[in-house]
């Protein structure tokens, strides 16, 4: 027995699945979840000493590579000065202000520890602002956990959402309204009947937990349009695509300006940080000064601020985005010709440092067409890479993530075993 297997056994007795986030089971592709003891640039390795070209970044946080000196120094500094005061430090402010300088949309921001807990308050802040309590939320796209997003379509195209999750209320649910991604009509119809209703849209711009899915711009353009018209919020939530795809997040490359933004993963540098900001107008609504009420007693954590500061520091350096669009277009090419060449029906995209592989014929353009890739052929492919030493998402419907310090070299050796996995589909 390997000490991976050992470390699943133990956590299942003391935790729930044995894992602190669902995804971490292997439930999806099956096996044993691999106990990672250290990390180094694109690389980790597991409990039993076995290195693998890390694909998921911490879900996205480490952009500028595991363990990056400048990150590991500013956090030990921070940490030699304590851990924790609740109170106000200068590193909040410093983040405050970096936010809102590269993310021209937020003129205020709040800093929460993780992006649930960032949705979660820019929607209840969304509602307190309007005074109206329907939220629409397309399907497919991932919010965080509160009681009021994990809802999934209702019937037909008017009807509100399902609890997906037990322990959420119906009640809780059955003012969010799910629609289709990606589609106008739907969206135009919906704001004709409800739109005096309508306290917020909340959007993926780029969706990464149905695989990444990118929004069209007339789809984006048509919600702005809808909102102002109709005197309802655009909520982005850029937790995963914030300063992941560009440097002032997916909004910045789509020329679409929301209200407010919902931002994780990149901002903490691997540590819990998280925010929400907007106009000026919609966060004076917040407290002490205004009616909504949001707290959080490791808000602006001063570790997690400094790691943070570091990374968001480094990603403004000349030319890191056009390398790491380069490397991730880099490796999403070289996959889709090892495919070909096997003769697996197979497509992926990339923007940015993330991307998505899509065993399908056809580029997915929403949640319904995403169900439709083979998941079998995913989940021997997953494992095929995984035994070669690549970690890619234990999942078919998530998105990947590259480092800037996935090199030529790195990429290569990922490629090698692509086309050694690939084969084997068709073995």
């Amino acid at each position: 027995m390997s000490n991976n297997d050992t470390l699943f056994a133990r956590a299942q007795r003391s935790t729930p699945g044995g894992v602190n986030s669902p995804v971490r089971a292997f439930r999806s592709v099956g096996g044993t979840p691999r106990f990672i003891t250290r990390a180094l640039g694109p690389h980790f390795w597991d409990a039993d000493g076995k290195r693998y070209i890390d694909y998921i970044g911490s879900w996205g946080p480490a952009i500028v590579g595991h363990t990056h000196p400048d990150v590991v120094k500013a956090v030990q500094a921070a940490a030699a000065n304590g851990l924790s005061f609740g109170a106000p430090t200068e590193g909040e402010i410093l983040m405050a202000e970096e936010i809102c300088k590269l993310v021209p949309s937020i003129e205020q921001v709040r800093l929460v520890s993780s992006g649930t807990e960032a949705a979660m308050s820019a929607l209840r802040l969304a509602r307190g602002a309007t005074g109206r309590d329907t939220v629409i939320k397309f399907e497919g796209c991932y919010h965080g956990h509160a009681d009021s997003l994990l809802v999934k379509a209702g019937s037909g195209l008017l009807t509100f959402g399902n609890p997906t999750s037990s322990g959420v209320p119906a009640d809780f649910a059955k003012h969010t309204m799910v629609l289709d991604y990606n589609d106008c009509e739907q969206l135009e119809e919906v704001f004709k009947n409800l739109g005096s209703t309508i306290a917020c849209v909340i959007v993926e711009p780029v969706a990464g937990n149905m695989n990444l899915l990118r929004a069209t711009p007339e789809f984006l353009q048509t919600m702005r349009k809808l909102c102002s018209q109709h005197g309802a919020l655009l909520l982005f939530d850029e937790v995963m695509s914030g300063f992941r795809v560009a440097l002032g997040g997916a909004q910045s490359l789509y020329g679409v300006v929301p209200d407010m933004t919902v931002l994780g993963k990149v901002i903490g540098g691997g540590l819990p940080v998280a925010a929400f900001g907007g106009r000026a107008d919609l966060m004076q609504h917040l407290a002490p000064i205004g009616g909504v009420y949001q707290a959080g007693t490791l808000s602006g954590n001063p570790v997690a601020v400094a790691a943070g500061m570091a990374t968001l520091n480094i990603i403004q350096q000349p030319g890191f985005y056009e390398k790491l669009g380069a490397q991730t277009r880099k490796l999403t090419d070289g996959l889709t010709l090892a495919a070909k060449e096997a003769g697996v029906a197979f497509c992926a995209d990339a923007i940015g440092g993330m991307f998505g592989m899509y065993f399908a014929s056809e580029m997915p353009v929403d949640f319904a067409t995403m169900m439709k890739c083979d998941k079998e052929k995913f989940n021997r492919f997953f494992h095929a890479m995984l035994d070669s030493g690549v970690y890619l998402a234990p999942s078919a419907f998530e998105a990947g993530f590259v480092s800037a310090q996935h090199d030529d070299l790195v990429i290569a050796e990922t490629l090698a075993m692509a086309r050694f996995a690939f084969a084997k589909l068709v073995a």
